[in-house]
């Protein structure tokens, strides 16, 4: 989350009155991310999160806000968009498409536990399945097309060691992408964005339960959401639920435990085993190239903190050694 717009507080007002959300009485701009202009909103109702989308139009928002909805209604803990009296949930503030979800309680667990990564496991297995039935299509945006396209603009900021890393790896995800084990992997709807900050427990720091479980309280921020493998999101959250953020090597008992908990929803299949290595190294190439354009061509805001793209050079770098290892 970051602040590029400013939103007066009469405009923030405005909005939730059309959206009979109750009287605004305080305002906050979020710090954190770097895609969108959010806000903490509070009414004499409840708690609410406001967006203003930057990057993303009119024409795409729909399948995201879609996707929010369509999992709030199956039970999974998203935000809920806002509609107006129209039943509209996209709506448009200072020129902008913006639009209005409850605020979910928790906080984030920035150093999680092996409970805590069985337990995302597992909802994450739980929101793949409630996806099945969803209608819409899109692909995932920042997929491999993506870093092919932006490769080359990234590519004359970085040290000659690391351009040759980066059309390696885009290689050999190009090669893997044009396999048969490929093409057979599940699809669906996929956050494609579910790191750390990116999830809610409603007692992040404390202990567990005394039944050794934990409260997950939501899955937020999934405007990065496309149809893709189920694969590439295990990978993604592997990646960062399951590393050590020094180092960025894997830790093989977190990684195991988020593996058992979506295992207990739905079983992975052969090509699945078969590709989540060289998925983890797409789910680094991503974050690397993303964070690289981010940091060396960044856009004004308010408030702004960006993130390292060194650290998932790292990741990279020890997922192409295990893999060199098995």
């Amino acid at each position: 989350m970051a602040v590029y717009t400013e939103v007066a507080f009469d405009e923030a007002r405005t909005l939730a009155s059309r959206l009979e959300l109750g009287e605004l009485q305080s305002m906050q701009g979020c710090a954190g991310g770097i895609e969108n202009t959010n806000y903490f909103v509070t009414t004499d109702r409840g708690a609410y999160v406001l967006t203003l989308f930057e990057r993303l139009g009119f024409e795409q928002l729909p399948f995201y806000l879609a996707l929010m909805k369509h999992l709030a209604q199956r039970g999974i803990p998203v935000p809920d968009p806002a509609p107006d009296r129209a039943g509209v949930y996209l709506h448009s503030l200072l020129g902008k498409p913006a639009t209005v979800v409850n605020r979910l309680s928790g906080a984030s667990a920035l150093s999680p536990t092996d409970t805590h990564c069985r337990c995302v496991g597992e909802m994450l297995a739980r929101m793949h399945l409630a996806g099945l039935d969803f209608p819409m299509q899109q692909p995932n945006l920042r997929g491999l097309a993506w870093w092919n396209s932006t490769a080359p603009v990234v590519m004359p900021f970085l040290e000659p060691e690391q351009a040759a890393l980066l059309q390696s790896e885009l290689a050999y995800q190009n090669h893997i992408a044009a396999g048969s084990a490929y093409a057979a992997l599940p699809q669906g709807p996929i956050h494609a964005d579910l790191f750390r900050d990116n999830v809610l427990f409603d007692t992040p720091g404390g202990p567990p339960s005394r039944d050794g479980s934990v409260l997950l309280s939501g899955f937020f921020d999934f405007y990065f959401a496309g149809v893709d493998s189920w694969l590439f999101d295990i990978a993604v959250c592997l990646n960062d639920w399951c590393v050590d953020l020094d180092t960025g090597a894997c830790r093989p008992e977190l990684q195991q435990c988020f593996l058992d908990g979506y295992a207990q929803v739905r079983q992975l299949g052969t090509a699945e085993h078969h590709l989540l290595p060289a998925m983890q190294r797409a789910g680094a190439l991503r974050f690397w190239i993303s964070r690289l354009w981010d940091l060396h061509l960044p856009r004004q805001a308010s408030v702004l903190k960006p993130h390292d793209p060194t650290h998932f050079e790292r990741v990279l770098r020890q997922r192409i050694a295990h893999l060199g290892q098995r």
